[in-house]
């Protein structure tokens, strides 16, 4: 899923972005409150991990303003102040959770685990597509119980269709939520990476779940046709 880093410190930004690439995340980075809130303001994203103390607009003040737009993304502040007044102010702030520095990678990616699926009513840790199934937390998938290797991209790629199943998804939705990028219109990227999915997933022996829908983009469903 896509997640928005807002965090001055450019060492403990790459530190955080690197942890949740490593996890699957797409992830966006902004240096201050101002360029998170421009972020936040034209982006979809699925979570956002906001410093509370920026240059520019701090964490707080962001998330009210994004907040009075109607945007209502989940949101996880990070601080190294641990005072109870602190952690009420992110809260009525419109924060959903809040997570004292220094703090471990695990950690900030189970909270966030707990935020997507609380946006998911009824979701639990694994997806499931008829007989494919996908563990979020152990990052494993199978189909007819299966193990079946991905790569970190083709893991990403696959988390995305599942978790829009039975709605198909654009070229650029993909790009932007798997690559980081905005979408180029004459890349191959997708094209190539559906085909090794494709491959992988849809074995001989087994009914095809993913398609591509002329026009539209790829979904992954069982074919009922």
């Amino acid at each position: 899923m896509r997640i928005l880093l807002a965090e001055d410190v450019k060492k403990v930004a790459e530190h955080i972005r690197a942890g949740l690439v490593a996890e699957g995340y797409s992830v966006d980075v902004a240096a201050d409150g101002d360029e998170a809130l421009w972020l936040g303001e034209i982006n979809p994203y699925d979570a956002m991990v906001l410093d509370v103390m920026m240059p520019g607009k701090d964490g707080f003040t962001v998330v009210r303003q994004l907040r009075r737009k109607q945007i209502t993304t989940p949101v996880i502040f990070l601080t190294a102040r641990n005072e109870v007044e602190d952690r009420v102010r992110g809260l009525d702030a419109g924060g959903d959770d809040y997570l004292t520095k220094p703090f471990s990678l695990a950690e900030l990616c189970a909270r966030l685990r707990a935020l997507l699926r609380r946006q998911r009513p009824g979701a639990t840790n694994v997806v499931r597509v008829a007989d494919l199934e996908l563990d979020l937390v152990e990052h494993q998938a199978r189909r007819a119980g299966q193990a079946i290797e991905l790569t970190r991209r083709e893991y990403a790629l696959l988390e995305f269709l599942m978790s829009a199943s039975p709605k198909p998804v654009s070229k650029a939705a993909i790009i932007e939520h798997v690559w980081d990028q905005h979408f180029d219109s004459e890349t191959n990227v997708v094209n190539v990476y559906i085909k090794h999915l494709r491959e992988k997933i849809d074995r001989p022996g087994f009914a095809p779940l993913l398609h591509t829908v002329r026009g539209v983009g790829f979904v992954l469903r069982e074919d009922t046709a």
